[in-house]
Formats: C-alpha cells, sequence, structure tokens
C-alpha cells in the first residue's frame, strides 16, 4: 500500500509507535472485545503484533496486516483494520471501532476506501469476512458495503468459554464493479 488511503474524514495507514497506546485502549474495553478474539488486551500485546508487522511485505499471499484507522485532522486512531493476504486473489477483511467513534460511519467509510482500494488498485477477485452471528451491527455493515452472506455456521468456534455461531460474508471483484456501473452507491 502506498503509505495510506485517504477519504473525507479518515487516513488508513500503517501503524506507528505513537498509535500503540490509543490501540491497547480501545482493544482492552469489554465491550470492544465481546466478539473478538481476545479479553484483556495489553500494550505488550500491541508491542508484539507492531513488531511482528512488516510494511514491506504488504500483500504477501499468507500474511496479516494491521491498518490504523486516523482521523485526518489529528490522527488520533479510531480503530484499525485486519487485512490478510489469503492467496495472490483472495483476501479476508476484519475491522474494529473505538467506541468513542462507534455509530458515526467511520466504519463505513474506512471499509469502503479499502474494498476500493483491494479491487480497483490491487486487482483482488473475492473479500471474504467472518463475524459472530451476535454481532448484529458488523453483520449489518457488511451487507450495506455489497457483501453476500455465504454461510452461518452453527457451534463451530468454541470461544471465550461457550460454542457459538459465526457468519461468513463475501464480495466478489466482479459484483463490486456491477454496482457500481449500475451507480449503486454501494461504497460511500
Amino acid at each position: 500500500m502506498d503509505n495510506q488511503l485517504t477519504t473525507q474524514r479518515l487516513s488508513i495507514r500503517a501503524f506507528e509507535v505513537g498509535d500503540l497506546v490509543s490501540f491497547t485502549e480501545y482493544r482492552a474495553d469489554p465491550q470492544i472485545a465481546q466478539y473478538q478474539s481476545w479479553s484483556d488486551y495489553s500494550l505488550e500485546q500491541a508491542q508484539n503484533l507492531f513488531d511482528q508487522m512488516d510494511y514491506q511485505q504488504f500483500g504477501e499471499p499468507g500474511l496479516w496486516f494491521q491498518l490504523a484507522i486516523a482521523d485526518n485532522r489529528t490522527d488520533q486512531i479510531m480503530g484499525d483494520i485486519a487485512l490478510h493476504f489469503i492467496d495472490e486473489q483472495q483476501m479476508e477483511i476484519g475491522f474494529t471501532i473505538a467506541k468513542d467513534y462507534q455509530q458515526q460511519g467511520v466504519a463505513y467509510e474506512a471499509v469502503s476506501a479499502v474494498i476500493e482500494f483491494l479491487f480497483n488498485s490491487l486487482n483482488k477477485h473475492r473479500i471474504v469476512a467472518t463475524t459472530d452471528a451476535e454481532n448484529f451491527a458488523s453483520m449489518a455493515l457488511l451487507l450495506k458495503l455489497g457483501f453476500r452472506k455465504e454461510g452461518h455456521y452453527l457451534q463451530n468456534i468454541f470461544f471465550k468459554g461457550r460454542w457459538g455461531d459465526e457468519c461468513f460474508f463475501a464480495m466478489l471483484n466482479s459484483e463490486y464493479k456491477a454496482k457500481v456501473k449500475e451507480g449503486v452507491n454501494v461504497l460511500r
């Protein structure tokens, strides 16, 4: 990714050391963590994630990258987007938004920009996302973005002491481009 993606309000960019305290704070919030794989997120975990990330390898199949979502004016971290380069043509996406920035269109604006980049600049074939079946906000966002719900897996994951369901979503490049061509305001 060339430096950063910019929208009207946001910058989607590589993490910087100065982001880690804010990143840790919102990830440690029990409300934010309830549908995520972590429980008590620490600064040490954030530092380890940061140390393991080599943005010079961005786009390498099999690797995950964490991108910061920051306010254009203040550079304050508002959330993050995880990108998994599954293989040469397929991507997995995930997102986390700090509580103070939820219900403000931040996730929609940031994920829209990333989808546009993945399909138009990187020419990826397919983007997928998996979410907890109880995470209605994330599922609603994925549907609003134009993803299709491809599956609902019953009790497929043992998660935080109990069996849980997950929902699987996907969007093809051809679907994205057809909606753009039709003038459907899928993204933005």
